[in-house]
């Protein structure tokens, strides 16, 4: 009787190769305790760039290197080892939990940073000026009965509405203005106007601090505002100091104006130059003139981009503080509720009240945010 040969797998003998079960446990223990210290030990590199710069000699291009060196290093190493660890699991579940696991890291980072956050101020809203003790309702009530609250809502208003409207129709001129000019022309025209998107909001501050600046009568006047008024025979003004018709909350909101029509004439020229051409030709074989063509064309081929710009624009101004902080800091009469908030938490040092306006603003935001998403939807339903 002849012996039969032993079957070989992978060049050693079958009895030897490990069971696949056998295997998947591994890869699921060694994915796990991979994943886990990976995220502990880059972490732990993190917080000692925070709080120990000694031991990287204090050295800021150093520590920003390793940050950037760890950071990319430690996510690639991490998504390895959580490869690992799906891999090891049952085909079926492995298959159905892939894409939320590769999910998972970017939504813990976003629930640490963002949504974690979020509930402690909520939670704050209710307790004491430094959130040792909770005190029920006492920080909406103090804050309700404040005059100066009310005069800081009303400011916020009067920017919700006038910054959108203005930047949105400042936006849409511009953009079919830009569209009539040569190829050439509309580069150079656009990229004027787009370039204060640039600077940021303080250095646009300081900028127009400038142009507001005030000198003292018979002096030579530096600010331009002051400089044209005189010569139209004017005395010189302090702009930022008059609150009468809250002149000087209109006057920071042009900046913000001046800052953001860039950005709109952006989408809403691309949303333009979306419209289909022949349709515009039929509406002008039809004997419809350019103004009718606009509004009755145009416009309505665009609401989505305009509502789009809108709404985000909206949600900048109601997030408004640091060109009333640079300008005026809130005095006379110019607050706003980004403003009120820091001078309440670092001026003041009442954290509850803080908390507590920071909850109002929230609440004021999540209409525009659910109808911002519900209009994404029907965008894309339409499409």
């Amino acid at each position: 009787m002849t012996a039969q040969a032993t079957p070989v797998v992978e060049g050693r003998p079958a009895s030897a190769a490990p069971a696949p079960g056998r295997a998947n446990v591994v890869k699921m223990v060694v994915g796990l305790i991979g994943l886990v210290a990976t995220v502990w030990l880059v972490a732990n590199l993190f917080l000692a760039f925070a709080f120990y710069p000694d031991w990287f000699a204090n050295n800021k291009i150093l520590i920003a290197i390793l940050a950037l060196i760890v950071g990319v290093g430690g996510a690639a190493v991490m998504f390895f080892f959580l490869n690992q660890f799906i891999e090891g699991l049952p085909r079926r579940t492995s298959e159905g939990v892939i894409p939320y696991a590769f999910l998972l890291p970017a939504v813990g980072l976003m629930t640490l940073m963002l949504i974690y956050p979020a509930i402690q101020t909520v939670n704050y809203a209710f307790a004491n000026k430094d959130s040792t003790a909770y005190v029920g309702l006492q920080n909406f009530r103090d804050l309700f009965s404040d005059n100066a609250f009310w005069q800081t809502i009303l400011n916020n208003i009067l920017w919700l509405i006038i910054v959108p409207a203005v930047v949105v129709g400042l936006g849409v001129v511009v953009a079919v203005l830009g569209d009539k000019l040569s190829a050439q022309g509309e580069k150079v025209a656009k990229s004027v106007i787009f370039l204060p998107m640039a600077i940021s909001f303080v250095g646009a501050s300081a900028i127009w601090g400038l142009v507001y600046a005030y000198n003292n009568v018979g002096q030579a006047q530096t600010g331009l505002l002051n400089a044209v008024w005189t010569s139209l025979g004017g005395q010189p003004q302090t702009w930022l100091q008059i609150s009468t018709g809250r002149l000087n909350s209109i006057l920071m909101m042009v900046i913000l104006i001046w800052l953001q029509v860039g950005f709109a004439m952006i989408l809403l020229s691309a949303a333009i130059k979306g419209v289909p051409e022949d349709t515009l030709e039929a509406a002008r074989i039809d004997g419809a003139s350019e103004f009718q063509i606009f509004w009755r064309i145009v416009i309505p081929q665009i609401k989505g981009t305009i509502v789009t710009v809108f709404i985000t624009v909206v949600i900048l101004v109601l997030k408004v503080f640091d060109i009333v902080y640079v300008l005026t800091n809130g005095n006379y009469n110019s607050n706003v509720i980004a403003n009120f908030f820091f001078n309440e938490l670092f001026a003041n040092s009442q954290a509850g009240k803080a908390s507590a306006l920071v909850v109002v603003l929230l609440v004021a935001v999540l209409p525009i945010l659910w109808y911002q998403v519900k209009h994404f939807r029907e965008e894309d339903a339409n499409r």
